[in-house]
């Protein structure tokens, strides 16, 4: 008999997935008051980095093996951690509200789905297409919502905040196909951990060149930081890992659509942000749009 792991594991991977990741703004915006980006970059890297290797060394598992192995996972992890998030921190720090910044790279998944179709040959059908374009929908009634309330005013935006999270945008669309074309081998506890090196060789000397490195260590800080480690950079990271190897780039793409919608809810819960019927319209089609990329026939 068949063991049911497998099937379990494909059901409910992607929804811990988009549970998991959408909490990385809520950890941002408790940590970032105390830390730099790039300085907290680093730490996060560091840490997430020594846990894994560690991790891996316990579990006996295998390393990465050649130089054309090491560079694909360099590469990857410049792309989906240094790029990607170096970009949406700075765009936080400089005062772009974080579901602006969510809007923009949830432009990821009609991106990816037209350089995979391209690059990769992979089909969308149009079924999918459809689903791709009701979850950007979606997430701009939820995160539009915001921007038209009472005295909202158009939110900051800056040459250098917008420039960054465009490259945070074009930095995930190209490290999710890059990581699926070239790291369907990757062991995952040691490929992880040595993509948190490659992005952390980058991060240290824009956080000793471009800022302070002036800390307030406390409570907020310190949570912030464990929770988007274990959280974020090991459990949704190897999560999004695995997705990659099971799915389409094009159907673990869509799943970006649902984290603004499940920011904001986080936000409702913990600090008391107001959802209303815009944005609950939202998080509804979005949601469909998503399962009709995700949910086979």
């Amino acid at each position: 008999m068949a063991s049911p792991r497998p099937a379990t594991l494909a059901l409910f991977a992607p929804w811990l997935f988009v549970l998991l990741w959408s909490t990385g703004f809520i950890g941002a915006r408790f940590g970032l008051p105390s830390i730099e980006p790039f300085t907290f970059l680093c730490f996060r890297f560091a840490l997430a980095s020594a846990l894994l290797a560690g991790l891996a060394l316990v579990k006996r598992a295998p390393w990465p093996v050649g130089g054309a192995a090491l560079r694909h996972i360099a590469v990857a992890g410049l792309l989906l951690h240094a790029g990607y998030l170096g970009g949406v921190f700075f765009a936080i720090d400089r005062g772009m509200p974080a579901g602006l910044s969510a809007l923009i790279v949830s432009l990821q998944p009609i991106l990816t789905a037209v350089l995979a179709q391209r690059l990769m040959g992979e089909h969308v059908s149009r079924r999918q297409w459809l689903g791709l374009a009701l979850g950007l929908v979606g997430v701009v009634l939820v995160v539009g919502e915001k921007f038209l309330a009472p005295g909202a005013g158009p939110p900051p935006v800056t040459v250098a905040s917008l420039s960054a999270v465009v490259v945070a945008l074009v930095s995930t669309t190209l490290g999710t196909i890059y990581q699926k074309r070239h790291g369907a081998h990757m062991p995952l506890l040691s490929g992880t951990a040595l993509q948190y090196v490659a992005a952390g060789v980058v991060m240290v000397p824009l956080a000793l060149g471009f800022e302070t490195q002036t800390i307030s260590w406390g409570p907020p800080l310190i949570f912030a930081l464990l929770w988007l480690v274990f959280a974020l950079s090991i459990g949704a990271i190897l999560l999004l890992m695995l997705l990659l190897r099971l799915n389409s780039t094009a159907r673990v793409a869509s799943l970006f659509y649902l984290v603004p919608p499940a920011t904001a809810v986080e936000a409702y819960l913990i600090f008391g942000e107001r959802l209303g019927p815009l944005a609950i319209l939202g998080l509804v089609i979005a949601t469909g749009g998503v399962g009709l990329v995700v949910v086979q026939r």
